[in-house]
């Protein structure tokens, strides 16, 4: 392989990285969560069905468009209407992307070789029904069963999030579980996976675009973890604020030491304050400025 190719493939892996580090730079580090949930589509006068599905990610997108690094969409919450439920998530996808925003599928997909391929091609190839910018994974057939799937979405120039300290409490006990064997051995599950994901942005310059999921509600065990955050590079995505209980506090906790790579995702607490784009793009506005301070402390805890 010559200089050259090694050279562009190196840029093309390095792709989400670097136009995700961009968003965050300009719009901060929030990422608007877009879950249609049953009770928020009728308490904004929507059917609970794929249609409705589709008219609150068309609202919330408008909102979070020039407010917020990316957006997030839950995948299940249009599985439940089946075929129509993804053509939504398919066209809600198509929006985003023609607004250029940076679009994260929440899907949290994994398994053994052979599905490789397959999620490839729904997500990450050119032309791909569900395109996105990058996906979530969930590594518990092994992290390393993931290195296929990862290398295919760094060589489409897409990212992904593996998690590793998720932000629901019954995460605990599996990820702060002890390894008793492999290279990790006598460390945690969650440092084990945070290790392997490294791994794959250590020839990255600026942000990597493997990241990892670590919620903000995990402050009372970061440190029983082993994980350290601030040592990653890179992107981290942050559930838990607002509406799952984190405050400013906690992701000053979490995250003390890190440097301008932490993407924290906000849903219920923006959606609630819906239909109305206007009352939604204030929420939006709001609750960015609170968590783009809180993160500022990080480092520069006078301010």
């Amino acid at each position: 392989m010559t200089d050259r190719r090694a050279e562009e493939i190196r840029a093309q892996r390095s792709d989400f990285g670097l136009r995700l580090s961009k968003s965050m730079a300009h719009f901060g580090p929030l990422c608007v969560g877009i879950d249609p949930h049953r009770k928020l589509l009728t308490d904004w006068g929507y059917q609970v069905d794929a249609e409705g599905a589709e008219l609150f990610s068309m609202r919330m997108l408008q909102a979070a468009y020039g407010r917020a690094a990316a957006v997030k969409f839950q995948t299940s919450m249009f599985e439940r209407y089946g075929a129509k439920g993804f053509a939504a998530l398919e066209r809600v996808l198509f929006a985003a992307r023609q607004m250029g925003i940076i679009t994260i599928v929440d899907c949290l997909r994994g398994g053994l070789s052979t599905t490789v391929s397959a999620i490839s091609d729904a997500y990450f190839k050119p032309g791909a029904p569900l395109l996105a910018d990058a996906i979530t994974l969930l590594p518990y057939y092994g992290a390393r069963s993931l290195s296929g799937l990862i290398d295919e979405a760094l060589n489409y120039g897409r990212g992904v999030f593996v998690a590793s300290l998720t932000s629901n409490p019954e995460g605990a006990s599996l990820q702060s579980a002890i390894r008793q064997k492999g290279t990790y051995k006598g460390k945690t599950v969650a440092y084990g996976i945070a290790s392997t994901a490294q791994k794959f942005n250590a020839d990255m310059t600026g942000l990597g675009s493997v990241g990892l999921i670590i919620g903000a509600t995990i402050s009372d065990w970061i440190t029983e973890s082993g994980v350290d955050p601030s040592a990653f590079t890179g992107p981290i995505l942050s559930p838990g604020y607002g509406w799952q209980g984190a405050e400013a506090k906690d992701i000053k906790t979490v995250f003390a030491g890190t440097h301008g790579n932490v993407l924290v995702t906000v849903s219920r607490s923006i959606a609630v304050k819906g239909p109305v784009i206007k009352d939604l793009a204030k929420a939006t506005d709001d609750i960015a400025k609170d968590i783009k301070k809180a993160l500022t402390q990080v480092n520069n805890p006078t301010q």
